[in-house]
């Protein structure tokens, strides 16, 4: 159908994420740093995220697309709330998040609060987005499974980017060494002084 529907003008975007909070239908993610327009049926046409854009890159269009789909967004808020038990949206604030993904420099970057986590965390304890990613920057791998070192990326991130304090999140095992290890030499290659906290998970979800 015709109708009025949002239009993002991604070489003006910035990547600060607001439109993406402010889109109570989810209909904006952040992909690579950017807004997107995830879904046409989730975008109620109002526009809650036009005045919360600092570089304008958001615009309103009249083009096919696929009708409002009221129904279908009010069984994800359902959903969300049932998953998380008190209603709390999810506290992940961009995208992506695997290290090996996350671009070197990027806006949510500034100032940022960093935590650099084992992907096995988030399964192991089951407050993970409230006790840990809640207003941080979100950054995870798993040295063993991606076979690589990460202190060379996270070197750069920390170089280019004005962090103002790291937590690594770890599982007890042997191989999460890897991860809290290479943001260790991250941290003394980059010639800063960035306070860290290495927090250990055990396998059945305790912290250690």
């Amino acid at each position: 159908m015709l109708r009025k529907i949002i239009k993002i003008d991604e070489d003006k975007c910035n990547g600060c994420g607001l439109c993406a909070q402010a889109c109570h239908e989810g209909a904006i993610g952040m992909v690579n740093g950017k807004a997107k327009l995830l879904r046409d049926d989730y975008c109620d046409g109002l526009g809650d995220c036009l005045p919360v854009c600092p570089t304008d890159a958001i615009s309103f269009e009249e083009r096919e697309a696929a009708p409002y789909d009221e129904a279908a967004v009010k069984a994800k808020m359902s959903a969300n709330h049932d998953y998380h038990g008190n209603g709390s949206p999810s506290a992940l604030t961009h995208w992506p998040v695997q290290i090996k993904l996350a671009p070197i420099n990027a806006p949510y970057f500034k100032d940022a609060d960093l935590l650099i986590a084992a992907d096995c965390c988030a399964y192991a304890y089951g407050n993970f987005h409230g006790r840990f990613m809640k207003n941080k920057v979100t950054l995870i791998g798993c040295p063993k499974l991606d076979m690589i070192d990460y202190s060379e990326k996270l070197t750069e991130i920390l170089k280019n980017n004005d962090i103002r304090s790291i937590t690594t999140a770890r599982m007890e095992v042997p191989c999460c060494g890897g991860i809290e290890y290479a943001v260790k030499q991250a941290l003394d290659a980059s010639g800063k002084k960035i306070p860290l906290e290495v927090i250990t998970i055990g396998i059945n979800g305790e912290i250690k």
